[in-house]
């Protein structure tokens, strides 16, 4: 089961332009200059996809060779820090575009290690990897704990969307129904634990005040 060239393209774009959003929005809140956004753009729009290249030995990494993801950045940092006003008046912003890169990049990631001949435990690990990537990039720009050792659910909602991939993959499933279905999965897991506080439990959490 593998998914179409374009249909590829089309998906990782979409994640690319999503993830680049939100590192720029983070940026302009941090108070960076028109470079710095443009450079968290990037950095939260590909680095998920450059450690799924590397350690799938596909270099150099895609967004380093094709202008298109390079553009989509640019575009998406342009755009955030001279209309940020208008993205910040979307309902959290930072986490609704983050949430959609997420879902994406994750079933992305499970789909090209499924396609390299990884097993299923790899393929749900890369896509895992490929969903949190750019979070922990932009995070760690603006030094911040990312948002995956966090306790709101972030790799676990990554997990699912790549473990449907994974499951229709062994079940024969058409390609495209099964990565759309993992992306939303992946994307609805993550709002509702934004909107409703799904936490993981933490050491030493008793629920008492510190």
């Amino acid at each position: 089961m593998q998914l179409t060239t374009a249909f590829v393209a089309l998906l990782e774009l979409v994640g690319t332009f999503a993830f680049a959003i939100s590192g720029a929005v983070v940026a302009v809140r941090h108070r960076l200059d028109l470079f710095g956004v443009l450079v968290l753009s990037f950095a939260a729009a590909t680095a998920g996809g450059m450690m799924r290249d590397l350690l799938l030995g596909a270099t150099p990494p895609v967004s380093l060779v094709d202008w298109r993801y390079l553009a989509v950045s640019l575009l998406a940092g342009l755009l955030t820090f001279f209309r940020h006003s208008a993205v910040e008046r979307m309902h959290n912003p930072v986490q609704l575009f983050d949430a959609i890169g997420l879902g994406l990049f994750a079933v992305l990631g499970a789909g090209k290690a499924l396609a390299a001949g990884l097993g299923p435990v790899g393929a749900v690990m890369l896509g895992v990897v490929t969903g949190v990537g750019g979070g922990i990039a932009r995070d760690v720009l603006v030094a911040q704990i990312p948002h995956v050792l966090r306790r709101e659910l972030y790799a676990v909602a990554a997990l699912a969307g790549a473990g449907v991939v994974v499951s229709g993959d062994a079940l024969g499933l058409p390609a495209a129904p099964v990565a759309v279905a993992g992306a939303v999965l992946c994307f609805t897991l993550r709002w509702l634990a934004i909107r409703r506080g799904w936490r993981l439990p933490v050491a030493g959490d008793s629920g008492a005040p510190d």
